[in-house]
């Protein structure tokens, strides 16, 4: 039987003295609605955690358990407090505003820090992150920590997305059934960043920040229908957050609109001198001021499919029929708002992997149906991680044990039983190498990664037709733009069911607008056109 957990005490208290926030529907409001409240005087910043507190304990610890939030702050009645006689402004645009933190990004509080890890249960950190300074300086009450995919899904081949060893399994509040067999999701919450969407799309927190090194926010965005910002890498800092790859990893935010995106990139994006990737940043003074319903009107849209050279057709060829109509109704949508759609395949060189850029790892995940084959694994992964997580250890974490990567190694096959449900085939891999990036095949594997990403990828196909935005099917452009350091803005596109054959409830299927690095003013400016012509958004039913 599952021990009593204090934390859920707390909840429960909390919630029982929850009032209804005027004439707001937390459920599905907009944070810009939310903003609007509060500085009306509409509702109090102390009245609106409650309540979302209280949608906690009843979607995430009760009704359907969607566990998406590993644990509220236990300060964030009192933050939410000093900010009862304040209202938001141009200085604190976020004042009393409740957002949750994927629980990879640092706090300097009462609050762990984990990355969903038995083996940094408890630990702390040694100060905020650069993005909760940020977020607190704009006024944020940070209302928790949620649930992710343990290490950011760097811990073991084929581990379920929104699983972690501490936190447990994170549910799509759309279809949060799981398989009888192996307790997994059928309709996958998406990973890694799985609690903060999850959070967001059952109205849990006004938004939440999540990250990214290939896919992590835009999967669980688009499984989730949210709206997301995944940046070109250097717009927001990675200071204090538990890394895999300085070469491609990001925070950004989640939303349900992209007017509430572009606010939160406002107060995110800023230089600093601890990610020094920031340094060289590009950004307008308003992410929010070119947002127009117009926007789409001659933005030429690259739309990677080509059924005449259909072994090259790897973005939209192989989609599943439904994917494939939902995204035929999407450029339909873009051609009456006036886009121009250029059809055309991506340089077969730009998306396939460019020699020495994999290596082997041996399967040893035990519910994997592939165990004890070789899966092939991103090396840049692989030899970054070892070095940022050791330097994360050293520098940032408080209140545990736990320096190394070979420690957290050593606990997990001490702990096996707790910790390596799934294995930890990826950290040993990562272990073994020297973990000072001096390894030639690794300075080998990134310059071929930009090389293809970027240079015979993304460029090459902006260049050659002119276009101001490349369009992609849920995160299937993920990798491409995350090697090149590229943004991508997703916004929900529809609606499809099923999955490997079984039957489903209908779940959300967001559409990517990717682009050149510094680029998501322009990209916001078209998901948005898009999302007002659109609507496609709405909550999960029943909750």
């Amino acid at each position: 039987m599952k021990k009593p957990n204090p934390r859920d005490a707390r909840l429960a208290a909390a919630a029982a003295g929850a009032e209804a926030p005027s004439g707001l529907a937390l459920e599905n409001q907009p944070m810009s609605d939310v903003i609007d409240a509060l500085a009306s005087g509409r509702v109090a910043a102390t009245t609106l955690a409650k309540g979302y507190i209280a949608r906690i304990e009843a979607c995430d610890r009760g009704g359907p358990v969607l566990n998406s939030v590993r644990e509220v702050n236990p300060d964030a009645l009192a933050i939410a407090g000093t900010f009862d006689d304040t209202r938001p402004s141009p200085k604190r645009p976020l004042a009393g505003v409740p957002i949750l933190l994927k629980d990879n990004i640092a706090t300097g509080d009462k609050q762990p820090t984990t990355a969903g890890s038995l083996a940094l249960e408890g630990a702390r950190a040694v100060g905020d992150a650069t993005v909760v300074k940020l977020l607190r300086d704009a006024g944020a009450v940070i209302l928790g920590k949620t649930n992710l995919t343990e290490f950011a899904n760097i811990l073991a081949i084929d581990m379920p997305s929104g699983y972690s060893s501490l936190g447990g399994q994170v549910k799509n509040p759309y279809a949060p059934t799981l398989n009888d067999d192996r307790g997994f999701p059928i309709v996958s919450p998406g990973g890694s960043s799985s609690g903060s969407a999850v959070a967001v799309a059952a109205g849990m927190c006004a938004a939440s920040i999540g990250s990214e090194t290939s896919g992590s926010l835009l999967f669980p965005a688009s499984q989730n229908g949210l709206v997301t910002v995944k940046p070109t890498v250097g717009l927001i800092s990675r200071a204090g957050i538990l890394p895999i790859s300085h070469s491609q990893d990001t925070a950004g935010p989640m939303t349900r609109t992209v007017l509430d995106a572009a606010m939160l990139l406002n107060v995110l994006a800023a230089k600093d001198a601890l990610d020094p990737a920031t340094l060289r940043q590009r950004r307008p003074a308003d992410y929010t001021a070119g947002l127009a319903r117009d926007a789409m009107k001659g933005a030429r849209i690259g739309v990677p499919s080509d059924p005449a050279d259909p072994f090259n057709d790897c973005f939209y060829g192989k989609l599943p029929p439904k994917w494939g109509a939902a995204m035929a109704a999407v450029i339909a949508v873009l051609e009456d708002l006036g886009a121009v759609i250029v059809r055309a395949n991506i340089p077969t060189r730009g998306w396939i992997a460019g020699p020495g850029t994999t290596m082997a790892v041996l399967n040893r995940n035990p519910l994997s149906r592939n165990k004890g084959n070789p899966a092939m694994q991103w090396i840049v992964f692989l030899y970054e991680l070892k070095r940022g997580l050791n330097l994360y250890l050293a520098e940032w974490a408080a209140n545990t044990a736990i320096k190394t990567m070979a420690e957290i190694v050593a606990f997990n096959e001490a702990n096996a039983g707790r910790a390596l449900r799934f294995g930890q085939d990826l950290f040993l891999a990562a272990n073994a190498t020297k973990g000072d990036l001096s390894e030639r095949e690794y300075k080998s594997a990134r310059a071929m990664d930009l090389l293809a990403a970027k240079t015979r990828g993304i460029d090459a196909y902006m260049n050659q037709h002119r276009l101001d935005a490349v369009l992609f099917a849920g995160s299937t452009g993920a990798t491409i733009a995350a090697k090149a350091g590229y943004p991508s803005v997703m916004v929900p596109g529809g609606f499809v069911s099923g999955i490997d054959g079984k039957d489903t409830p209908d779940y959300p299927l967001g559409i990517t607008f990717a682009g050149r690095a510094w680029s998501e003013h322009k990209l916001l400016r078209l998901a948005y056109a898009f999302e007002q012509a659109t609507s496609f958004r709405r909550p999960p039913p029943g909750l």
